[in-house]
């Protein structure tokens, strides 16, 4: 295992911090800034307001919908958050973004609208697994496993009991599957770093 510098961990950390900097500051703003940001059809379709794409996933129900994600957020870069640079995950980040509200267009004709950053956060956990595995990790099997299950258990039965009342309201479980297909993809796509 290589030695990790101080300058390096700040670098490595500066993506979720930024990342939670934007989604605590748009929480800040409350229910009118939401309104104005979150994925939202007919703002999209007939109004061009394209911003909604990316910014949807940063805007959230409420705060506890947000100190979720957060949470999540933390988790995710602790255990597969290495195996990325800055720059590849800004850019799968990115992707998913699009991806998975393109997919809530196409897909999901009578959604009106979405915020929360959960699709995206499935999304990097299944690429920075494929990453683990493509590094010759043979435990992060265990993790794709237990993420596909989670996948298939949404798409079969609904949200996971309780997670609509943790999160304050609808859980939109199309935009994990959308990240966990994207993320799977994106996984075999990007160059793992060695760690």
């Amino acid at each position: 295992m290589n030695s990790v510098t101080l300058s390096q961990l700040r670098a490595h950390s500066l993506l979720p911090l930024v990342l939670t900097l934007c989604v605590t500051l748009f929480a800040l703003g409350g229910s009118e800034l939401t309104v104005i940001l979150r994925f939202d059809r007919v703002a999209l379709l007939h109004e061009g307001q394209l911003w909604r794409l990316f910014t949807g996933h940063l805007v959230h129900l409420g705060w506890s919908h947000t100190g979720l994600n957060i949470a999540g957020l933390a988790l995710i870069w602790a255990l597969v958050g290495q195996r990325f640079d800055n720059r590849q995950w800004s850019a799968i980040i990115t992707i998913l973004m699009l991806g998975i509200s393109l997919g809530l267009l196409i897909f999901n004709p009578t959604l009106a609208w979405y915020v929360g950053l959960s699709g995206v956060l499935h999304g990097m956990l299944t690429a920075g697994t494929i990453a683990d595995i493509r590094s010759g990790d043979k435990s992060a099997w265990v993790l794709l496993i237990l993420i596909a299950a989670k996948l298939a258990w949404e798409q079969t039965a609904g949200a996971l009991p309780g997670s609509e009342a943790a999160a304050g309201g609808a859980v939109i479980v199309d935009a994990h599957f959308y990240g966990g297909v994207l993320g799977l993809v994106l996984g075999g796509l990007f160059k793992p770093k060695a760690v």
